[in-house]
């Protein structure tokens, strides 16, 4: 189908977290060219969960994000005087994710939202997440994903330069730079290198985990936490505010009970289990570990496992004042963009929930710019439950192999496989120059 140039305009409204947004941002871009639509800056949905105003500007820097892609689509920063007045809902130009399928092909968004488009001149995607297919998608259009995601997106400077204060206190040294500091902080790597000391002295190497434990996992997920009947009504009441649609389902339907919901891998990791876990692959005592996100559910009480055998574990909460972070305070994804660099930026990453969007882009961001030298962790949950369910009744020897098994721990850039994520696996000839 052969599409006039620039037919209208695409207005971008995007749910959840950080992370979630920037995988929006990234579609968005897409159906801009799939559609030969002018783009308009996305625009960010303030969350219950999440709490958090920040707009586009306020994570990413607004003018490269439309320079760089300026040779694949337009962008604007807002709409044209004459369809600012216009009722988007009257005319039937809003379209919600209700009205669209879960990893929708581009036929859809030509059969239906092109006519749309051609009519009204603007269409406004309300709550636009994870929408468009990764497979078949063309060479060109996949492209764009990785253009966005890898090189178009960057942190405002004050992001960087307090991502890059949190890097060197993490690494212990001044004047030191990791191989992905200059994609994460931008010129701020450069001035680290240029400061006083002499690098007489090796950085320390760390390890960052991702606990994918904050309360609304743990809510979602439906699984019990040994918390008891303080727990259930605590999770029951914020199931009831915040995943309303769950709420009625859980009333309504039989589901899978916890130890089945347990038993298939599909709770998440507690930070109790976390430690195990990194015990039985061999991190010692005196290991660094930097925890990305500080609101675990629990609170500290259920960080004691872990800090009790690695007493050198660290957030950015630790490692920043107060004076530091009150810039980002009550932003959650400014605060979450300090995580990002400080996960990717690490020697070895660890997830505990290979389905976050947080750990399956930072994941990405390691293969496409550490070229293979940068190893990350993945947990197959299923396999852990079992091996957990018995690890009163087994000797710590049989617990570390069969843990060892059960997670891929991999230095390897793995070809991205049909149909999966191109912001996780970046190995395809749309995306990386280098895949032999």
């Amino acid at each position: 189908m052969v599409i006039e140039r620039n037919i209208g305009y695409i207005m971008v409204t995007a749910n959840g977290g950080m992370n979630q947004q920037r995988v929006a941002v990234c579609n968005a871009v897409v159906l801009a060219r799939l559609l030969n639509s002018t783009l308009v800056v996305p625009r960010f949905l303030y969350s219950s969960v999440w709490k958090d105003v920040s707009q586009f500007s306020d994570i990413y820097q607004e003018d490269h994000f439309i320079n760089y892609m300026t040779p694949d689509i337009h962008i604007v920063k807002e709409l044209p005087d004459n369809l600012q007045s216009l009722d988007l809902e009257a005319i039937g130009s809003v379209v919600t994710d209700a009205d669209i399928n879960k990893e929708a092909m581009p036929r859809f968004y030509l059969k239906n939202i092109l006519p749309i488009l051609i009519k009204n001149k603007v269409v406004h995607f309300l709550g636009f997440g994870n929408r468009l297919a990764f497979d078949p998608l063309s060479f060109e259009l996949q492209r764009l994903r990785c253009r966005c995601n890898f090189h178009a997106l960057r942190f405002v400077p004050k992001i960087q330069e307090t991502g890059a204060l949190l890097l060197q206190r993490l690494r212990q040294k001044e004047g030191y730079a990791g191989p992905l500091d200059k994609h994460l902080v931008g010129s701020y790597a450069e001035s680290t290198m240029k400061e006083k000391k002499a690098r007489s002295t090796k950085a320390a190497k760390y390890l960052s985990v991702h606990l994918r434990f904050e309360i609304d996992m743990v809510a979602h997920s439906l699984c019990q936490f040994g918390g008891g009947k303080e727990e259930k009504e605590e999770l029951e009441a914020y199931r009831a505010v915040h995943f309303p649609a769950l709420s009625l389902l859980q009333k309504t339907t039989k589901l899978p009970s916890p130890e089945d919901l347990r038993s298939e891998g599909l709770c998440p990791l507690t930070p109790e289990e976390a430690v195990l876990m990194l015990a039985a692959l061999g991190f010692k005592r005196k290991t660094k570990i930097f925890v990305a996100g500080s609101q675990i559910y629990g609170g500290n009480k259920r960080l004691t496992a872990l800090t009790s055998l690695y007493p050198n574990l660290v957030t950015k909460e630790k490692l920043l004042s107060t004076t530091e972070l009150e810039p980002f305070m009550n932003f959650s994804s400014q605060l979450a963009a300090l995580d990002f660099i400080g996960c990717t930026a690490s020697d070895a990453f660890a997830m505990t929930d290979s389905g976050s969007q947080l750990s399956s882009l930072v994941s990405g961001y390691r293969i496409y710019y550490g070229g293979g030298r940068m190893p990350t962790i993945r947990p197959n949950k299923r396999r852990l439950a079992s091996i957990f369910s018995r690890n009163n009744t087994i000797e710590w020897r049989i617990f570390e192999i069969r843990v060892r098994k059960a997670v891929r721990q991999t230095k390897h850039v793995l070809t991205r496989p049909r149909g999966r994520s191109v912001y996780r696996y970046p190995r395809c000839k749309e995306c990386m120059c280098w895949t032999g």
